[in-house]
């Protein structure tokens, strides 16, 4: 069973084409929200964290406070790097497992089997070198990206843009550009062409 990569910049519209796909039946790996979801089924992995920065990271609840997390490791490589090196060992790990627990029965772009890996920032980190057969870049003109982040998340579009600034940008491994600069509507249709050669029937 294959790994597809979606990947692409902030407000490129990776979670749309994703959307897509699992409607068509392709099971889809949300690394954001399986992060997330992670520090709730394993509190040690807060506990390392909290150990390698030498500060508390739990909120009033008990819970990971992430907007904490984010101001410490933002503009400190050192200590982004101590939390990588914790967490993404686990991400991993949960990947593995969850696609070994995937059907590939009724999957609908040709004979070879695939799941998807949604991510921004995997093709950056080394940590995540040998994940992935194939990998699908979502582009959009710079505009239109920040136009749309900055409506999603209810923040100024200057604020996106430096958000955009400190992303990388590797196109080195992709296989496949999905350009989605048009309506929603239109949407499953690109996805569909790029799909359809990636996986030729």
């Amino acid at each position: 069973m294959e790994t597809v990569i979606i990947t692409g910049g902030i407000g490129s519209g990776k979670s749309r084409v994703c959307a897509y796909l699992a409607s068509r039946g392709v099971p889809v790996y949300d690394s954001d929200a399986r992060t997330k979801s992670l520090y709730e089924r394993h509190p040690d992995l807060v506990d390392r964290m909290e150990e390698a920065l030498g500060v508390p990271l739990r909120d009033a609840q008990g819970q990971l406070d992430r907007g904490l997390l984010a101001e410490l490791i933002f503009r400190d490589s050192r200590k982004c790097a101590l939390v990588e090196g914790l967490v993404y060992p686990a991400v991993l790990e949960d990947f593995t497992v969850w696609k070994g627990q995937q059907d590939p029965a009724g999957w609908g772009y040709g004979p070879v089997p695939f799941v998807v890996l949604e991510s921004a920032v995997i093709l950056s980190k080394p940590a995540f070198a040998g994940v992935g057969d194939k990998v699908v870049w979502v582009e959009a003109g710079a505009a239109l990206r920040a136009a749309r982040a900055a409506a999603r998340d209810g923040v100024p579009e200057e604020q996106v843009r430096l958000r955009m600034a400190q992303q990388p940008e590797d196109r080195s491994r992709v296989d496949q550009m999905l350009v989605n600069e048009g309506s929603l509507e239109e949407l499953p249709a690109e996805v569909d062409r790029v799909f359809a050669t990636l996986y030729q029937k």
